[in-house]
């Protein structure tokens, strides 16, 4: 009985290739397309009690202002030349200050997200005082800083002729102080809850540090960013304490409506709780639609 003769060279390649082409697809994870069959957790009923008194506490004081409303005589109280422009001045200031939170606090958050040093445990309380601390405390605060008494209002206006307090600028100022700390809160929890394995991934394939913050960490975050602007922008809009004691109450200057419905309340009612209702809506709209877009990568 002869020996069958021996394959040539790389007769037998194809086939074990084939053969790891099969097992790779065999220990692929398969496509999953949406589970019919999954059951939603319910919550507990006693929850439901606590809850609807938590959220009564929040709309009965709205529904309030809307039966006080004197309807008749609304378009008329919400259009007058002093409303228009303290909503105005309001909505210009609280988009920049917005602006300043983004650029200020973006960064912050990410150093307190992903800095080792000891120093970040120092930092961070400070950061979240203005969440804790009286608005009128944070007036002061700036006016004793930035004042022609203080050491960085005496520098601002003998180098550069600058005087801050009871200028539009003030206003910025305020509402930044009182509105960045909900924009480095939110961030900072979801670069913490994105964790950085991806981040450590593109980091291994050679890109740099800037390259994986832009195309890496940015994208994972973008609906806390979201959610944390639309709380920032809704803080400085109804922003008041830090504002008057910093910034005062000058008509076209840094009057914004808060301030307006505080002054008007002591000799019409009915156009302060117009004037409120005005704040209401364009807070409710604010919230209504930039929040739920923000936070659809969440879903």
């Amino acid at each position: 009985m002869t020996a069958p003769p021996p394959a040539p060279p790389g007769a037998g390649r194809p086939a074990r290739r084939a053969a790891a082409r099969r097992r790779g697809r065999s220990l692929a994870p398969p496509r999953r397309g949406p589970d019919r069959h999954v059951v939603a957790v319910g919550l507990p009923p006693w929850l439901w009690l606590p809850a609807g008194a938590g959220f009564a506490l929040i709309a009965l004081p709205v529904l309030g202002l809307v039966a006080r409303a004197d309807l008749a005589r609304l378009p008329e109280l919400v259009t007058s030349d002093a409303a228009l422009a303290a909503l105005g001045l309001s909505l210009r200031t609280a988009a920049v200050s917005t602006l300043l939170c983004l650029l200020l606090g973006g960064p912050l958050a990410a150093v307190l997200a992903r800095s080792t040093s000891p120093a970040v445990r120092l930092v961070r309380p400070v950061v979240l005082l203005p969440l804790v601390l009286p608005p009128v405390v944070g007036g002061l605060a700036l006016l004793y800083t930035l004042g022609r008494t203080g050491f960085g209002g005496r520098v601002l206006e003998l180098w550069f002729g600058v005087t801050v307090p009871f200028t539009t600028a003030a206003v910025v100022l305020a509402q930044t102080f009182v509105a960045m700390p909900f924009l480095v809160v939110a961030l900072e929890g979801a670069l913490r809850t994105a964790g950085q394995r991806y981040e450590a991934v593109a980091a291994t394939l050679g890109a740099s540090p800037g390259t994986v913050f832009r195309r890496v960490t940015l994208p994972l975050v973008l609906p806390g960013l979201g959610s944390g602007l639309v709380l920032a922008f809704a803080r400085a809009l109804g922003e008041f304490g830090a504002t008057i004691a910093f910034a005062g109450s000058l008509q076209g200057t840094t009057r914004t409506l808060p301030l307006l419905v505080y002054q008007v309340r002591e000799v019409d009612v009915d156009g302060a709780v117009a004037l409120s209702l005005v704040l209401v809506v364009v807070a409710v709209v604010v919230i209504a639609v930039a929040r739920p877009r923000a936070a659809e990568g969440l879903r």
